[in-house]
């Protein structure tokens, strides 16, 4: 067996473990049957072990490779006109490190959940969502097609929205998981309208047409011109919405009601960097589009700054790790923007290790903080960077304001973009009911009027 195909072996192996548990645990709970605890974690301490050695082994496979790119097709799904949707799979330097670290934190997030939700009424719920959530990652990194790339999109956001709502007997998770959903399925449309541009312009969706010549992290965009910058416009909006960047941001706190674990793995590790790492995807496509570089350069600066100064307002420590995560998710866009792909892939690997070890100490946190104030007789000094004493009292009062109220980017949002469709929404509903009303001969005499014209005669 060659390099090339033990390496694309071992991708699609890494890329079925965690669908395999999905189904594993999942079919069960279907049929009313769901498994115990200790079957649970034995399987998910399996299929995460699995994914994770299949895809180092495809790393070191890739390098004895010829080529540092090896596409793994699985034949065509279907044929519609002239569309045909295949499933293919890519193997590169870009794809199997950051699979390999998907797999390895679902792994120590799936181990830490195993005892943090002993006896938890939603266990096996919890791990359906994960293995969906790791299946979706898969897909989104692992994926050779941007259709691919958008099934493991949809299942990553709609498994975020799930374990947001996870505590469905309270009435405010159900809104915040509501309230996530909709960032996602509004921002989603710019992955669906790049897919519909890149079919357009190549009549396929896969990488290697997208994106030939060498592999990642050179190579060149097919792309060119106004359609280069309306695509990458496109890929970015998607990737604002997920990474919770400015004037999405007001989604991130609210996830926070999820469980610890998942806030760890979505809002502090994987989910938060996917928009990322599609960015560092399509990097040779932003290259070729300018307006988009600068865009995100804008965008993510702006978050960070915003992020710094709304968590230095927060109260708990979850929220604040959120905020310390979007701090450093906007500087990661500001690289990509800038074009230093290498330094943004090793930024997304080494802050998603520390902030998914912070949230899982997020629980013992203030225990251990009271033990050791305790143990020293009083109150542990703080240090660091004490910016305030350069800003003006004045200024500093407004700031503070601003960081409680978290910039109003909520309400901004439902003033300027929630509002205005509800509006049209109630109106059309009126309009259709007035309609009903007038076929089934239920009209008073002005509406009859209004709908029939006005009538001559004598």
């Amino acid at each position: 067996m060659t390099a090339e195909a033990l390496a694309g072996g071992l991708t699609l192996l890494g890329a079925a473990a965690p669908a395999c548990l999905f189904a594993a645990v999942g079919a069960p709970a279907l049929a009313n049957r769901p498994l115990g605890e200790g079957a649970t974690g034995v399987l998910v301490h399996a299929a995460f072990g699995v994914a994770l050695a299949s895809l180092l082994a495809a790393g070191v496979a890739l390098e004895l490779a010829p080529e540092p790119r090896v596409p793994v097709d699985l034949g065509e799904w279907f044929h519609l006109g002239h569309y045909a949707f295949r499933l293919s799979l890519v193997a590169d330097r870009l794809s199997l490190p950051f699979g390999a670290f998907a797999m390895a934190l679902c792994g120590v997030v799936g181990s830490f959940s195993h005892r943090y939700l002993h006896r938890e009424p939603g266990y096996n719920r919890f791990f359906t969502n994960l293995a969906l959530f790791a299946t979706g990652m898969a897909l989104v990194v692992l994926g050779g097609s941007i259709e691919l790339v958008f099934a493991g999109w949809e299942l990553v956001g709609a498994s975020s929205a799930l374990l947001v709502a996870f505590f469905h007997e309270r009435p405010l998770p159900v809104r915040n998981g509501l309230r996530t959903l909709a960032v996602y399925r509004v921002t989603d449309l710019g992955l669906v309208g790049a897919a519909l541009l890149v079919h357009h312009a190549l009549g396929s969706g896969t990488f290697d047409a997208l994106f030939p010549g060498d592999p990642w992290p050179s190579g060149e965009a097919a792309l060119t011109g106004g359609m280069a910058t309306a695509v990458a416009l496109l890929l970015c909006l998607s990737a604002l919405g997920k990474c919770a960047q400015i004037p999405f941001s007001g989604w991130l706190p609210r996830a926070m009601e999820g469980p610890t674990p998942s806030s760890a793995i979505f809002y502090g590790a994987l989910s938060v960097h996917a928009g990322a790492y599609l960015l560092l995807r399509a990097g040779p496509l932003l290259e070729r589009a300018p307006l988009a570089e600068g865009a995100l350069v804008a965008v993510g600066g702006l978050t960070a700054l915003h992020a710094t100064l709304v968590g230095r307002a927060q109260s708990d420590v979850k929220s604040a790790l959120a905020y310390a995560s979007l701090t450093q998710v906007g500087i990661i866009l500001v690289e990509i923007g800038l074009g230093l792909r290498g330094i943004a892939l090793l930024h997304i690997l080494g802050h998603g290790s520390v902030r998914s070890l912070q949230f899982l100490r997020a629980p013992s946190l203030l225990h251990d903080l009271h033990r050791v104030e305790s143990a020293v007789g009083g109150h542990l000094a703080r240090t660091g960077l004490h910016l305030e004493r350069w800003i003006p009292e004045r200024l500093e009062r407004r700031l503070y304001r601003l960081a409680l109220e978290r910039a109003h980017l909520d309400a901004l949002l439902d003033a300027v973009v929630v509002a205005p469709w509800l509006g049209l929404f109630r109106r059309l509903d009126a309009l259709e009911r007035r309609w009903c009303r007038f076929v089934a001969g239920e009209r008073g005499p002005a509406e009859a009027a209004t709908l029939e014209g006005p009538r001559g005669g004598a």
